[in-house]
């Protein structure tokens, strides 16, 4: 299995340990430390060396961060973590804040002791974070000071050692795209820019860039690494020479220069002595990039990473990619709807056998690399936890009269799976069969939506919420992130959100998945991934308008529909996007399989 159910969170052991980071800071001079959920690269999901905040408190979460001081800690997570964080963390030594709503630096500033040293590690928090925490303890009259030892890495006894994976060649089947293009595209804009050289710390950049991959990071196929990409010449990655094999070696000399991981900050300050002009991207680049190189005379400007854009529109073998690691994901998604509905409903079933045969029938397909994340395997209340993750502690049986979700998605060499079905185990309630009609809703208004070129996903978020927020009912997250090519299930800079301020271009992959969540009860989420279209004519229209292609296939649960709540035009959108479901998938499945899915798209 790819996927570990062991419970490894115990809320005991954070009362010992941030007394010994109290205890630290006290020989340092310190009053507080900032706990961010990040490594040197600014990952979403982190190498084990580098769960400092998982190790000092116990959550989990792939979004958080904490600060502690002396008379206080606290622990700050948003909507989708919030039960999360009450179950998993000491209640007795962390107060819980939300990540939005109120925030780290307003903490800070209401929280820090007058001329108070706060602490931080300039490689974890990016300049565009810490401008925040500046101005907070201007306010608090309090000081933020760098430090490059790391406290808490000085009291991580056993921490586990940095991941060294071999690199592996994205090969141009898949990548749809020479890593020389690449590089002269990114390039081009450095000089635009009135660059000579950038500097690329997010890992995917360089994954994308030279068509390159590894595993130092569980489900997300990436090499840790970081590339100085000059205006002219051959780019420099930084990463252990006894991780690339012979061959591959041989092939990456050709477009790039090797050095070792340790020389990368002598690298930064040579930029600097030469009084090199660098763009670096203060909103994901560790504050100690530009320090490093201002103190040493370079001139830092910010721009966005040249990698990220291009990285989210993808090319047309990447396109055709997607649409084949779609269909072969949604059919064996489809067998196992077909196994739950089969068994669920004996009562036997419990929410890691779910996830475990979720996680078989796709490597049956024999293209599986990875899962593309935790398969959220949620029954009733669980589903309530957006993003739940199941353990052996907390599994609960499918039982009848519940609902159960499934969140849950594969790696493979064409594309980055993610899908979420909520299906009925038994007899569905009333209010459950509403509220997923509501979900649905909006669900549908995503995914038949025209919108013109410069549209934002701000602009579009409104409309997965709009049936929802006229009965009095909202979700605390996104409605969609960007998905990437064999790497990242969640991808900058587009997203479908109320902070989704990048227009959407032609070729962007998204999710669609608004949700509900009834806390104590049940949870709801439907979710597809969706392909921005490019614009074209409407009948007696004006403008060209562009569009999403829904590529995941996978049947609605037709039992939670409450038909009297859609309009005609939303039952037959259900009833074409069933049809095309049982056209694309049944031959991929057995005859048992295929009657249950003749059954489950059949017309509403």
């Amino acid at each position: 299995m790819f996927q570990d159910f062991t419970d490894r969170t115990d809320p005991s052991l954070s009362a010992p340990r941030v007394s010994h980071l109290r205890e630290e800071l006290l020989q340092r001079g310190l009053d507080g430390w900032l706990v961010s959920y990040a490594d040197n690269h600014q990952s979403e999901y982190l190498p084990e060396n580098a769960k400092r905040l998982f190790w000092l408190s116990g959550f989990s979460g792939s979004a958080g961060f904490a600060i502690v001081l002396m008379n206080d800690a606290a622990l700050f997570v948003d909507g989708r973590y919030t039960l999360q964080a009450e179950m998993q963390v000491d209640g007795t030594v962390f107060t819980f804040h939300h990540l939005i709503e109120e925030p780290p630096h307003a903490y800070l500033a209401k929280n820090a002791s007058k001329n108070a040293n706060i602490g931080y590690d300039p490689w974890l928090h990016t300049e565009t974070e810490l401008k925040r925490f500046e101005k907070a303890c201007k306010e608090a009259s309090a000081n933020l000071l760098p430090i490059t030892d790391n406290v808490l890495d000085h009291i991580w006894s056993n921490r586990p050692p940095a991941p060294a994976s071999p690199l592996e060649v994205h090969p141009l089947e898949f990548a749809g795209r020479e890593a020389a293009d690449k590089i002269a595209e990114a390039q081009a804009t450095i000089k635009k820019n009135g660059a000579d050289a950038a500097v690329l710390t997010m890992s995917e950049s360089p994954a994308w860039l030279l068509n390159i991959r590894g595993r130092d990071v569980p489900q997300k196929p990436l090499i840790l690494a970081n590339l100085i990409l000059p205006a002219n010449g051959k780019p420099v990655l930084f990463i252990e020479e006894n991780r690339i094999d012979a061959g591959i070696r041989d092939e990456l000399d050709a477009i790039v220069e090797i050095a070792p991981r340790t020389s990368f900050e002598t690298r930064l300050e040579e930029l600097g002595k030469a009084k090199k002009t660098v763009q670096v991207d203060r909103a994901t680049a560790p504050a100690a990039v530009s320090a490093i190189m201002r103190d040493a005379g370079a001139e830092v400007i910010n721009a966005e990473d040249p990698c990220v854009l291009p990285r989210a529109i993808k090319n047309e073998t990447e396109i055709d990619g997607a649409r084949a690691a779609q269909k072969r994901d949604g059919s064996a998604f489809c067998r196992f709807l077909a196994w739950l509905d089969r068994t669920a409903g004996s009562g036997t079933i419990d929410e890691i056998a779910a996830a475990k045969k979720a996680e078989e029938f796709r490597r049956e397909t024999g293209k599986l690399v990875d899962i593309s994340f935790d398969t959220i395997s949620g029954a009733g209340p669980n589903g309530a936890i957006v993003h739940y993750r199941v353990s052996e502690t907390t599994s609960r049986l499918l039982e009848p009269g519940n609902l159960y979700l499934c969140d849950s998605g594969g790696q493979y060499r064409d594309g980055t799976t993610d899908i979420t079905r909520t299906v009925a185990i038994g007899t569905p309630t009333d209010d459950m069969r509403h509220h997923y009609t509501l979900v649905l809703k909006g669900h549908i208004a995503i995914s038949t939506v025209r919108f013109p070129r410069g549209t934002t996903g701000t602009q579009l978020d409104v409309l997965a919420r709009l049936a929802m927020w006229r009965e009095g009912f909202d979700y605390d997250h996104g409605t969609g992130h960007g998905v990437g090519s064999f790497l990242g299930v969640h991808e900058g800079p587009q997203r479908i959100a109320k902070s989704g301020s990048v227009a959407l271009e032609p070729g962007m992959l998204l999710t669609n998945e608004p949700g509900y969540y009834k806390a104590g009860a049940y949870g709801i989420r439907i979710e597809n991934l969706i392909l921005v279209e490019e614009e074209t004519a409407i009948e007696g229209g004006e403008k060209p308008m562009r569009s999403f292609e829904t590529l995941s296939l996978a049947p609605y649960d037709r039992r939670l529909i409450d038909t009297s709540l859609l309009l005609a035009e939303e039952i037959a959108w259900v009833d074409t996007y069933h049809a095309r479901v049982r056209k694309e998938v049944a031959p991929a499945l057995d005859a048992q399989e295929r009657a249950w899915l003749e059954a489950a798209t059949a017309p509403l």
